[in-house]
Order: structure tokens, then sequence, then C-alpha cells
């Protein structure tokens, strides 16, 4: 990966000497490169089991270079979104790879009792962040308008599409989604809509944007992503491996809380 994310930069380079290439070409080539090289990095965290004495500030670094190739495309003055630049997959890549990786810490970190206990805050801003980058992440393409005459073949296939399901990887971010509002609820209380700044003075320049300042409301967010995923898999993919065990022992809890 560290050799791909290379040779694109390399590319980027000669492109750039040429002066000849839309911009476009040279955003995408950009992106690849980082979603190259932070795979990298990505990795080493978790086969380091995310180190509890450094892992958050190498966190922060990762996410602020994979907002990098956005940021980019607003700073330049193009007067085109992001999305009609980078495209819909790769912005879908740097988001998923956002959220997964707070995923990961995040299942890491709630094992570590005594960091949580003292560390609640940081660890629901973690969460925040993440779910909102995994929901940014499955919003790209939606909502996406199905013909009316769809043939009754592709119904199943309809019916993810407008889910907003095109990958495997959509369909866990679903999950991840959903298990990370279970931890929220479960570990940080309801976490409805008060400013995480308020709790957390520093939190808004930590992770993210400003967008993902305002806390969700894990119950209801959770309760609607793991509905569609169990939805999903035991319809148009029912008989495909996807197992909704889990996804429902969630759905109890959170009915139980609310009641």
């Amino acid at each position: 990966f560290l050799a791909k994310g290379s040779a694109n930069l390399d590319k980027l380079k000669d492109l750039c000497n040429e002066g000849k290439e839309h911009p476009s070409t040279l955003f995408q080539l950009y992106t690849q490169a980082v979603l190259d090289i932070t795979y990298f990095e990505e990795n080493q965290l978790v086969d380091e089991d995310f180190p509890e004495e450094s892992s958050l500030q190498k966190l922060k670094e990762l996410i602020c270079v994979l907002s990098e190739p956005e940021d980019l495309v607003r700073e330049c003055s193009i007067k085109e979104e992001p999305i009609n630049i980078l495209g819909a997959e790769l912005l879908e890549c740097l988001y998923w790879r956002k959220g997964a990786l707070l995923y990961m810490y995040c299942h890491t970190a709630k094992e570590r009792s005594e960091w949580l206990q003292e560390n609640v805050a940081t660890f629901k801003k973690c969460l925040n962040d993440g779910v909102h980058y995994l929901m940014k992440m499955l919003s790209f393409r939606c909502p996406l308008q199905l013909d009316e005459d769809v043939s009754l073949q592709d119904k199943d296939t309809a019916r993810l599409l407008s889910e907003g399901i095109f990958t495997d990887t959509h369909l866990l971010a679903m999950m991840y989604s959903g298990e990370m509002c279970y931890w929220g609820l479960k570990h940080c209380g309801e976490g409805k809509q008060e400013s995480l700044e308020s709790i957390h003075p520093a939190s808004n320049s930590d992770l993210g944007s400003s967008s993902q300042s305002i806390s969700l409301d894990f119950q209801e967010t959770g309760r609607n992503m793991l509905t569609k995923y169990v939805a999903v898999c035991e319809g148009p993919l029912k008989g495909h491996g996807w197992n909704t065990t889990t996804a429902k022992q969630m759905l109890r809890y959170f009915v139980e809380s609310h009641n």
C-alpha cells in the first residue's frame, strides 16, 4: 500500500508539472494516495491493539489526513461540490475509513474500564463522530431515483439501492453505526441533543469538523440503523450469510432502555 501510494504521488507530481490534466484527475490521484498510505498506518494501529498512551493522537492525525482531499477541493475555490470532483466512490471510501477507524478504536477502548471511567466524554465524541461519518458515507448516492418499470426480478436489488446499499461495505456501515450507538447508550447514557463542546471544550478540533459537534440521539439512530440492517439481511439478502443475531439483541436493548 505504501508503494501504491508512493507511485500515485509520483504520477501526480508528473501530471502537475505537465499542467495539462483536468483538476479532478489530480484530486482523485491525491485521494487514492491518501487512502493507500493511511491504510498502512491504520493497520499498524490495529495490529498494536491501539496503544492506550498514543493511539488517540494518531487517530486524530489520520482522520485529519483523510479529511484533506475534501477540504482541499473546497479551499481551491473550484465552483464544484467535492462529489463532482472526487466522485461518490472515493468520497464514500474516505468517510468509511474515518468511521470504521473510530469503530475499531471504540471497540478496543470500551474494554478498558479504567480508561473509560476517566474519559467518557472522549469516548462519546469518538462514537458520535464515527456514526456521523458512516451515516454520511451512506448518504452520498441517496435518495436514488428508481424507475417505476423496474422488472420483478430486480425488486430486491431496487430495495437495496433505495436503502443506499450498493456494496457489502454499505451494509457493514449500517451495522457498525448501530453497534456504536449501542455502546454510546450503554456506556454514556442517552446521548440526546446537547452540544459536545459543553462536555469537552476541545472536542470540536479533536476529531472532525463542526458538523459533528451536535450529539446524536444514540437510541433513535441506533434503532433506525439496526432495523434497516435486519430488514435487509432477512429480506433481499436472506441466505447470503449475513447474521442478525447480535443486531436483534441490540435492538431489544434499545427497546428496553426506552421503556
